[in-house]
């Protein structure tokens, strides 16, 4: 988390900062500001998480700024310090978008007390899950092909999206919980990130949750494309390869996509689009190619040919073998000079 305290009275920013540096949920950064406009210009430089500002500033005072930062910065949080002869200036700065104020003079517990506050009532609500689980399901699809182009409409659709719902730390609590699903669902295909995944109590260095979310998922899939150079073939030549070694069995798209671990729709997608070809198309002419190298040998009779590459029924396989070859089974045993 990142916060700014603005004040003109230096002893009180000073002791404010000091006060929140020791809480126990530390801080990334806390900075200060001594007026409005200086405050302002930090804020357009780095997007604090929390902004407290006293009412009373030279040059602009805090309502102005707190009207300003609604206006431009609906994910800040807000909370105004004040007296008690300032108490009308509170509310109206409430209907600003102010979440909570102090009043002076100001203590440890004061600033942990609302610390607290808003970190309880800013975790977002249970039902965001559904949505996160449909979401991490895309992510997980496309990051599995290294599709970064696709990630990057899912994140910026889910970030424009959850900027009207949520603010900066339920979006931060809930990318959290998106990860944990992500790594769960990547661990059911046998693969686990080299590097640690570390929850996201800031985003640091990073403008927002979703542009640390961003760097989480380069280093997934960085890790991923050094998993599979040093284990597996890519997820299409895995495809290829179960199709070759399971010719005589029911194969069935559905069957495939799950040893991939895809859903069965985007892998009859995924697979037509880096073959040419469709699953049916595929295996058909695997079944056949196979089919012809055993015909081959004289000895094996054509109804077992047929069986051992997937057809039960020697009808539908002679009349598929003709459709693919031009010529019937036997006939194809002519041609090369078997009789």
């Amino acid at each position: 988390m990142h916060l700014l305290v603005a004040d003109d009275e230096r002893v009180i920013r000073n002791g404010i900062a000091k006060m929140a540096s020791q809480y126990q949920h530390s801080f990334s950064s806390i900075r200060t500001a001594y007026d409005g406009l200086h405050a302002l210009e930090l804020i357009n430089e780095y997007v604090p998480d929390i902004l407290f500002v006293d009412i009373h500033m030279p040059k602009m005072n805090g309502m102005e700024l707190c009207k300003r930062i609604n206006e431009q910065y609906r994910n800040i949080i807000m909370v105004v310090i004040s007296g008690y002869d300032d108490f009308e200036y509170a509310q109206t700065c409430m209907s600003y978008g102010v979440n909570r104020y102090l009043l002076k003079p100001i203590t440890t517990k004061d600033v942990q007390k609302v610390m607290d506050d808003i970190l309880t009532a800013h975790s977002y609500p249970s039902v965001f899950l559904l949505e996160c689980e449909d979401w991490v399901k895309r992510i997980e699809e496309h990051l599995w092909l290294l599709q970064w182009d696709e990630i990057e409409k899912c994140i910026l659709q889910w970030e424009e999206d959850l900027s009207t719902r949520m603010n900066v730390f339920q979006i931060r609590n809930l990318l959290n919980d998106c990860m944990k699903m992500l790594i769960r669902r990547l661990r059911e295909r046998q693969f686990t990130p080299i590097s640690p995944i570390e929850e996201m109590k800031s985003y640091g260095a990073y403008k927002s949750p979703f542009s640390h979310f961003r760097a989480q998922l380069r280093q997934v899939g960085n890790d991923l494309v050094k998993w599979r150079n040093g284990n597996i073939k890519d997820p299409l030549e895995t495809a290829k390869s179960y199709i070759d070694h399971h010719l005589s069995e029911e194969l069935t798209l559905e069957s495939v996509a799950e040893v991939i671990g895809m859903s069965t729709s985007y892998f009859s997608a995924f697979f037509k689009n880096m073959t040419n070809e469709t699953f049916v198309q595929y295996r058909t002419k695997k079944r056949i190619e196979k089919a012809k190298r055993q015909l081959a040998v004289p000895y094996i009779r054509i109804v077992d040919i047929a069986a051992e590459v997937g057809y039960e029924d020697y009808p539908h396989f002679s009349k598929v073998f003709k459709t693919v070859t031009g010529y019937t089974p036997s006939g194809y045993r002519k041609k090369l000079g078997i009789k």
